[in-house]
């Protein structure tokens, strides 16, 4: 592809999972006879355009599992990188644009850094390549959908206070893409900053959300998939599997 840049897949698999209810995290629960991480690191595997892809985890067991029995068993040859994360998601993502910044190549802090949670299996290459589209004319975007159900804003005692407008609320979902540098800054202005924020009860929650409070630029939103679920709770697992096979 002439004039493309770089592009690094950053997947994040350090979390519990809690909610799941499992013994195992969640990440590593089977969906057809494979674990459910693997689906997400075959997606950018198979990309067109993904040139390598930065593996994070919860500790240093979960590394060599990963690294033996899914990528080197799978033949998942772009994930070439994979590192143990932080206690929240943000401080996992930080830890790999560390690692981008430290430890990779020029062109991956030249280009684009995709992060996308390792409990999305059913994200595709369209998703991908809008991403790609939308990061080449934005410098910043993120896969989410419009809502379809009528959103209430509660009260502190659970009573309905307030609707918005439906046509302007999105369910945010991933990857989320940025131009490497502009997200390096962006996290590296909310982790000098963390005690300030933290007292103010700021919470959060995704990338956007940092480039949004820390950030230079606005995040353009771009369509994703009702299918591109995140694998939450048990029945999460069934949705995504048959979505899977569905797509398979």
């Amino acid at each position: 592809m002439a004039g493309k840049k770089f592009c690094t897949a950053v997947v994040l698999a350090a979390g519990q999972g809690k909610r799941m209810g499992a013994k195992v995290a969640k990440q590593y629960l089977e969906i057809a006879g494979r674990p459910l991480l693997y689906y997400s690191l075959r997606a950018f595997e198979r990309s067109a355009f993904m040139d390598t892809v930065l593996l994070v985890v919860g500790d240093e067991q979960q590394r060599d599992y990963c690294r033996k029995e899914i990528a080197d068993a799978y033949g998942l040859q772009k994930v070439d990188t994979i590192i143990v994360g932080g206690k929240e998601r943000y401080d996992s993502v930080w830890h790999a644009l560390c690692a981008i910044q430290g430890d990779m190549n020029v062109p991956a802090r030249e280009g684009y850094v995709f992060i996308h949670d390792g409990a999305r299996p059913v994200v595709t290459e369209e998703i991908l390549q809008r991403c790609l589209t939308a990061a080449g004319q934005y410098g910043a975007c993120a896969a989410a959908m419009p809502v379809k159900d009528t959103i209430k804003l509660a009260d502190a005692n659970g009573f309905s206070k307030e609707t918005p407008r439906r046509d302007l609320l999105w369910a945010m979902q991933t990857p989320q893409v940025f131009s490497f540098g502009l997200i390096y800054r962006a996290y590296q202005k909310m982790m000098d900053t963390k005690a300030q924020w933290m007292a103010e009860g700021l919470h959060i929650t995704d990338d956007a959300m940092v480039l949004e409070h820390f950030g230079e630029q606005n995040v353009k939103l771009v369509e994703g998939s009702y299918e591109n679920i995140k694998v939450t709770t048990p029945e999460d697992l069934k949705i995504a599997q048959m979505f899977l096979e569905k797509s398979s």
